[in-house]
């Protein structure tokens, strides 16, 4: 089955309230994200509260997907664990725990904090692009 794409306004939307949300929740203020991975000292849960609230809101519509494509939501190569994806989850990891942001945040803030978030989305390019070389050069 062919997957289908929403429209560039459906995009926008959607995108501009997950951005909405993330102002409101608060989490696009590194020194909460990494209050919240710094589990040893002042521990602040509130993005956990946050990812549950987001978890919880988005399951059903996960599962209605489910029912309705009958694939179980993708690929078999998009499921499995190599050592690709834990590479990458762990420089990501790394890259938000030393900043405390993440793309989301990232786009967010490019209206608020310009000169540092430029920096960072340029990086993360940079990233993207050396990730597809080290691809193609397999």
């Amino acid at each position: 089955m062919t997957p289908r794409h929403p429209n560039v306004v459906t995009a926008f939307a959607f995108g501009l309230l997950f951005g909405i949300g993330l102002v409101i929740s608060g989490m696009t203020d590194p020194a909460r994200i990494r209050a919240f991975l710094d589990v040893t000292g002042d521990w602040n849960p509130s993005l956990a509260l946050v990812m549950i609230g987001a978890i919880a809101t988005a399951a059903p519509f996960f599962a209605y997907a489910r029912r309705r494509d009958g694939d179980g939501g993708g690929s078999q190569d998009a499921r499995r664990i190599d050592a690709k994806l834990v590479v990458g989850a762990t420089v990501f990891g790394i890259g938000w725990g030393l900043t405390g942001v993440c793309p989301g945040p990232a786009f967010v803030n490019i209206v608020a904090a310009p000169q540092p978030v430029v920096l960072l989305l340029v990086a993360m390019g940079g990233g993207l692009v050396l990730s597809r070389w080290i691809d193609a050069r397999r």
